[in-house]
């Protein structure tokens, strides 16, 4: 046969559309003979020419600056650093349409970022990045989940220990250990961690009382004194405000912890420092809700109302021109974060980091378009989904990002608010 079959030829070697070669991105990856060797003054990113290269720049720098046009995850990982380069750039002087009422001083306002992470971020070493970002108050709201709260005050006080995934759970356990992934803690950690939380619930408690008491008091000393009040014309009594009565709330709660641990190392102690409201739904799902267990048995009644969280977090997204969201992981910090989001009409920049799937339906591994679907993203925003540990990941987005020239950051934002009425001090 002296010719390829027609249909063949058809089907293998199809004329191609046009590419719009000025919009078209050219898939290249870092060229590190090119960064080596044939440096120049000037950066560079893959569709500029080697002669610009810039040996002066930091080879992480370098390398990923080049992550938006290698492909598959790592072009994911480019665009999550330009959408937090953008949430954090981002001022209210930028929106072109000005609205009847916007502040005089647009650009004093700045998005509001919520950080949300699994645990399991900080058991790991991800811990230390995470408290950079509370430290340095680069964050504005957090969202975790029980092992987010505790995992950090016992790094405190005993430390986890590098281990194996493949290390026997049966033989672990007659040990004493605990296994998080590669990870281990022994179980005298948690004993060292109820030593010191014990008091500090018992402490609370005995607040709340005292606190009961004296509200008691008070409205009985209101009631009194408006006890012989006249019917009003609608034929009812006269309204009174009763005074207002103090309830403990998992973000007070954890507010506590971090001034009574005291610890540079901690996170909930630079949250407290600065703060920076933490939010944990489930704030009983671990040792602390054990310890809450116990010590009902030693005096029950401690009250710890849930209903005051979603109020104050979901009014921070409400009363916020811009928010941006940036999740670690899935589950109910995700969720929670995302939810808070829909009640605004949704976030304006979205990055998710995490490995779950969409394929059965969870919300862990539900896509960004899918929260589009609900109005917790908005329909404008480029919401970006690293698939990925976060663990590697993480630290090389932070690199790029609130890393970068944090005392010029911190010069810029300065006076800045997320909402006209929120305090600036």
């Amino acid at each position: 046969m002296s010719h390829i079959p027609t249909v063949t030829a058809g089907a293998v070697l199809a004329t191609s559309a046009d590419t719009p070669e000025e919009e078209a991105l050219i898939c290249r990856g870092f060229d590190f003979h090119k960064y080596l060797f044939e440096s120049s003054s000037s950066p560079i990113t893959p569709n500029e020419s080697s002669s610009s290269l810039q040996q002066q720049a930091p080879l992480l720098d370098a390398i990923l600056s080049s992550m938006k046009t290698s492909g598959f995850q790592g072009t994911n990982l480019g665009l999550a650093i330009e959408q937090i380069q953008s949430m954090r750039a981002w001022r209210l002087s930028h929106v072109s349409e000005v609205k009847d009422g916007d502040p005089i001083h647009r650009d004093k306002i700045r998005a509001r970022i919520f950080l949300a992470y699994t645990s399991n971020q900080i058991s790991s070493g991800q811990r230390e990045v995470l408290r950079f970002l509370v430290q340095h108050s680069m964050v504005d709201v957090i969202v975790t989940s029980a092992g987010g709260i505790e995992e950090d005050l016992i790094k405190c006080m005993a430390n986890t220990y590098l281990g194996d995934f493949h290390l026997a759970g049966k033989d672990l356990r007659k040990r004493g250990m605990n296994r998080i992934g590669n990870l281990l803690i022994p179980n005298r950690n948690y004993v060292v961690f109820e030593e010191w939380m014990t008091p500090i619930i018992q402490k609370m408690h005995q607040e709340q009382m005292e606190s009961d008491k004296a509200w008691a008091l008070e409205v009985a000393s209101l009631m009194e004194k408006n006890k012989n009040r006249t019917t009003n014309k609608q034929g009812g009594d006269d309204f009174f405000f009763l005074p207002e009565r103090f309830v403990w709330s998992p973000s007070k709660i954890i507010r506590r912890l971090g001034l009574e641990i005291n610890n540079e190392d901690s996170l909930l102690y630079w949250a407290a420092k600065n703060n920076i409201p933490i939010f944990c739904p489930a704030l009983t799902d671990g040792s602390i809700g054990d310890m809450f267990y116990f010590h009902s048995y030693k005096e029950n009644g401690f009250v710890m109302d849930i209903n005051q969280d979603i109020r104050h977090l979901n009014d921070l997204a409400l009363q916020s021109y811009c928010t941006g969201q940036i999740i670690l992981g899935g589950s109910t910090p995700k969720h929670h974060t995302n939810n808070a989001n829909l009640m605004r009409n949704g976030a304006d920049y979205s990055v998710y980091i995490n490995t779950g799937q969409e394929f059965d339906g969870s919300d862990s591994g539900a896509s960004p378009d899918e929260a589009v679907s609900w109005g917790k993203i908005r329909l404008t925003a480029n919401p970006v989904k690293v698939c990925a540990d976060a663990t590697i990941v993480w630290p090389l987005i932070v690199s790029q990002t609130f890393a970068k020239n944090v005392q010029q950051w911190k010069e810029e934002t300065k006076d800045c608010v997320c909402w006209i009425y929120d305090d600036n001090e």
